[in-house]
């Protein structure tokens, strides 16, 4: 059977130094994906971050290695943006799920139900956090609560 190791990544909406953030994350995700057997990469899909680790792995995938991981969207309803570009979001990501969770629970609400979803299924949380507020912080206190082993890329010296 296969050994899955999965990983969830959050972070918050606004960066400054994507090219670091860019260069961090690939550094994790080619660790990840040489020592596990098989990685499944959730990714949201609602600021700077979430376009920085899904373009990471992508990236490593495509001059890595790309028979031993996936790059997952969890999206917490069906939104606009994916029902006008379903075809781009299915050439891009590996696969993409929508939250039945998330989807029935109240709209502010929907993304901290399906970022409790992702980090109750992670192994380990990728996060940049350097802020004590906003969802990527409540995501990040929660995997705290429940025991994840969580890497703060924000608190590394590289960046």
């Amino acid at each position: 059977m296969l050994n899955i190791f999965t990983v969830a990544f959050f972070g918050h909406r606004y960066i400054d130094n994507l090219m670091t953030v860019q260069e961090l994350l690939e550094k994790k995700v080619i660790k990840l994906i040489d020592e596990k057997e098989y990685v499944d990469f959730l990714v949201g899909r609602h600021g700077d971050f979430d376009r920085c680790a899904s373009s990471a792995v992508a990236h490593i995938q495509k001059h890595h290695r790309d028979d031993n991981s996936a790059l997952v969207l969890v999206l917490p309803y069906e939104t606009a943006e994916y029902r006008q570009n379903r075809e781009y979001f299915e050439k891009y990501y590996t696969d993409i799920e929508i939250s039945q969770k998330a989807a029935l629970s109240h709209r502010k609400a929907a993304i901290k139900v399906r970022n409790r979803e992702m980090v109750d299924r992670s192994d380990l949380v990728i996060c940049y956090v350097t802020e004590e507020y906003g969802g990527a912080y409540s995501a990040i206190k929660y995997a705290q609560k429940i025991g994840k082993k969580i890497i703060n890329i924000a608190k590394t010296e590289d960046c």
